[in-house]
């Protein structure tokens, strides 16, 4: 092996900055003139420095309170923030640049730098980061063939001009310019989509062209850090449990240099239709204490989530899953920048490492709250009486063939008449209603991979509508290629099974906006449950937070003044919308609601409190086995028996190949004795040979367990690609008893010669010990 840190010297060694007289926004942090990467350390001005960070998106957070969150990281105990580019923010369309408003990057540079903050910065191309498109402009996917994130000549072109753009506007804020940015990050959790390690050179070589001198570095996962690890580009881990294991993966492909972990989880993410997830406190502080007492770098992601406002929210696959607006996190700052119990853990726990000269500012205030009385929206604009003009088309296209990057799209065409038959659609991106005549006849969930539905019998010259929302592209995994609304065609199947495909069709692309309502719009005084726009006021004597209390409502966006804070969707978890303070003025505010279900009570008020944990009653409790259903193996012999290591690594498994569709997980027991509980994160499949099968299509069909009242421990998340989410069986009610499965459709019949899983990985509850793999041709009989 090449010598590691005579490379990483080459490549990453800083000059000393040039005598510059300083600006008043670089006179909080003193004017240092290096950082770079020691054998084992990272060294700031020749001295070793433990980088305590936290993520902060500026872009998830109203730049009048940028100051006030940046305050409240560093009264945390973090000596530096970690910053995402988004961008599809910063060019939303080609060749047009926005650095204006929540985009002002250099703008949150130079106030971090006043609050005696350095920053990390992280220019992409790809963020993912639970964002649209994981970052990228929706525009991209205007070209049909483009393969993102390869050497694709389009993509690697526009990945240039838009690096070297950030380059022109960030690169004079490096720490060797008297700045503050002290390292850049090279694309981002790259091993786990591929394995292109030129393709990283390249992005490399673009920032380095664009003008960053400072170290660059690449993240990932502990199991695939191997994918993406280049001698010549530093490497830190991702994790949310476990550091001394997953330290020792990054020892692995990086012997020496300091240890860092790029995103430390201390909670997670929210998605529509699922638990609001928590992270233990006890846990958190933990962990970071190790990382602390071996001098090991950090990041915590996130330190302040805030909100996705707009429709800049992303969405996970498989299963497909949207996220919701709120980016809470169960971060130690709080979504309104609220200081938590997690916070002041932390901020105890910081104290006893400072380092030489530093100490704690006191805690800032939290901003003013107030309530909002409720009011009732008093004006209404049908959706379908407010319709942009037409676009005809032979056949149905996505959005982004419509030159639309975001909103929904109606789809319009007339039946020949006919008796009832089924109206099948390929595929829809993301949610649709059908109506005939005006008439709602279904709805359709991307979530549930609805994509047909029964239609009755129809006269000749019916008027055939179908309206798609899309509520997040996918912006993480394989999936990445997400374009929007009808993405490939439209045909009834008769009672005879004969395929019918639908033609000649009027669009209708109803592009919205994140900074104001459609501004063709007529109200007129009533309400509806119809898809609509709905207009109400409030008055107000003083401005302050508030969480707009929107239970009441179906599902859509709501604007205030213009802002739009984000989606609602009445499956919860998420009730409430955050609302700024900085968003609202003394006298008249005005709020435009876009509901495609129609609310049951057309009313709103302003909360102190959020609501980000109350599911619709009737997805509480929806598992994945019915009642009295009861899987039978008793004549089923295994595919292969196993026994798991006590250990949260991966385990793997290769055996003689079986032919198969469904594949049953059974675990038989567990290490803990006296416990019931099975509990897995990740399950991959391998071929004949030892090929990973794509997870795209699979279905959990039958869970004999699965915990969903206390926690989000359902079956899906054994292949969500996360591997901080698992399955756990129940405990919250009753302790089910070994043995437990979970049986999986794989979609189609394939070649099983092989598994591989990854334990839970922030506690050893549930760690399964002996178990079986059944693959079967056919459903496993009691299912």
């Amino acid at each position: 092996m090449k010598n590691t840190i005579a490379l990483l010297t080459l490549l990453f060694i800083v000059g000393t900055a040039s005598s510059q007289n300083k600006t008043a926004s670089q006179l909080s942090v003193k004017h240092t003139a290096n950082f770079e990467i020691g054998e084992n350390d990272f060294m700031l001005n020749g001295k070793p420095y433990v980088v305590r960070c936290g993520e902060m998106h500026f872009a998830r957070i109203p730049k009048e309170y940028w100051v006030h969150r940046l305050k409240m990281a560093k009264a945390m105990g973090l000596n530096t923030v970690c910053a995402y580019l988004f961008w599809n923010m910063h060019e939303p369309e080609p060749g047009k640049f926005n650095w204006t408003g929540m985009a002002d990057a250099a703008e949150f540079c130079k106030l971090a730098q006043q609050e005696g903050l350095y920053v990390i910065l992280r220019p992409g191309p790809y963020a993912c980061a639970e964002w649209d498109f994981g970052g990228f402009p929706w525009w991209l996917l205007k070209k049909k063939d483009i393969k993102l994130r390869t050497q694709d000549p389009y993509y690697l072109e526009r990945c240039r001009i838009y690096l070297k753009e950030v380059g022109r506007v960030l690169a004079p804020y490096q720490i060797n310019n008297g700045g503050n940015i002290i390292m850049t990050q090279v694309e981002n959790e790259y091993g786990s989509y591929g394995t292109d390690k030129e393709y990283l050179g390249k992005i490399r070589d673009y920032l380095k062209e664009a003008g960053f001198t400072v170290p660059l570095f690449t993240c990932d996962g502990p199991s695939q850090l191997k994918n993406d690890v280049r001698e010549d580009i530093f490497s830190v881990v991702n994790f949310g449990g476990n550091p001394e294991s997953a330290f020792k993966s990054l020892r692995e492909i990086r012997p020496k240099g300091p240890l860092m972990c790029g995103e430390y989880y201390p909670g997670w993410f929210d998605s529509w239709g699922t638990k609001h997830h928590t992270g233990s406190v006890d846990n958190v502080a933990k962990e970071i204490k190790y990382m602390l007492d071996h001098k090991a770098s950090f990041s915590i992601y996130m330190a302040h989530g805030g909100t996705t406002f707009g429709m800049w929210t992303g969405a996970n696959s498989p299963p497909y899953l949207p996220q919701t607006s709120s980016y809470d996190y169960d971060a130690p700052i709080s979504e309104a920048g609220w200081d938590t119990e997690k916070f002041y853990v932390l901020r105890k726990l910081f104290a006893g490492y400072l380092q030489e000269g530093e100490t704690l500012p006191e805690v800032p205030a939290r901003n003013k709250v107030i309530k909002i009385p409720e009011f009732a929206t008093t004006k209404v604009a049908p959706l379908f009486s407010n319709l942009p003009d037409f676009i005809e088309d032979r056949n149905p296209q996505n959005m982004e063939e419509y030159n639309q990057g975001f909103g929904s799209i109606l789809y319009r065409t007339t039946l020949k008449g006919g008796k009832a038959a089924t109206l099948n659609i390929k595929e829809i991106h993301d949610y649709a209603w059908i109506f005939i005549d005006g008439k709602k006849i279904a709805s359709l969930d991307r979530r549930k991979e609805e994509n047909s539905c029964q239609i009755p019998a129809t006269r000749k010259g019916a008027v055939l509508d179908i309206l798609v929302e899309a509520t997040g592209r996918v912006n993480y995994g394989g999936a990445l290629h997400d374009r929007k609304g009808i993405t490939e065609k439209v045909f009834l199947t008769d009672i005879d099974s004969k395929s019918i495909d639908l033609y000649n069709w009027k669009v209708f692309p109803i592009a919205l906006n994140n900074n104001k309502t459609p501004d063709h719009l007529k109200f007129e005084t009533g309400n509806t449950t119809m898809p609509a726009f709905h207009k109400g006021n409030f008055v107000l004597d003083e401005t302050g937070d508030t969480f707009l209390n929107v239970s009441t409502w179906g599902k859509g966006l709501v604007w205030i003044n213009g802002h739009c804070l984000g989606r609602f969707w009445n499956i919860g978890p998420t009730q409430s919308m955050y609302v700024p303070g900085s968003w609202l003025k003394k006298g008249n505010n005005e709020v435009v609601v876009l509901d495609y279900m129609g609310p049951s009570k057309n009313i709103l008020s302003g909360m102190e409190l959020p609501i980000l944990d109350a599911l619709a009653p009737s997805l509480v409790r929806t598992k994945h086995k019915k009642e009295n259903q009861k899987l039978q193996l008793q004549n089923q012999a295994p595919a292969f028996t196993g026994k798991a290591k006590p250990s949260i690594e991966w385990q793997e498994a290769k055996f003689k190949s079986v032919n198969g569709r469904y594949v049953c997980f059974e675990a038989l027991n567990g290490y803990q004795e006296d416990a019931p509980y099975a509990c897995l994160a990740e399950l991959y499949l391998f071929d004949e040979n030892g090929k990973e099968i794509p997870r795209a299509k699979w279905k959990v069909v039958y869970a004999d367990s699965e915990e969903i009242e206390s926690e989000d421990g359902k079956a899906d998340n054994v292949f969500d690609l996360q591997s901080t989410t698992y399955w756990h069986t129940q405990y919250s009610e009753t302790e089910d008893r070994f043995p437990h499965q979970i049986v999986i459709d794989l979609g189609n019949i394939k070649s099983v010669g092989g598994m591989k899983f990854l334990p839970r990985q922030n506690s050893p509850n549930g760690q399964i010990k002996e178990y079986n793999i059944y693959i079967s041709k056919e459903l496993f009989k009691g299912l």
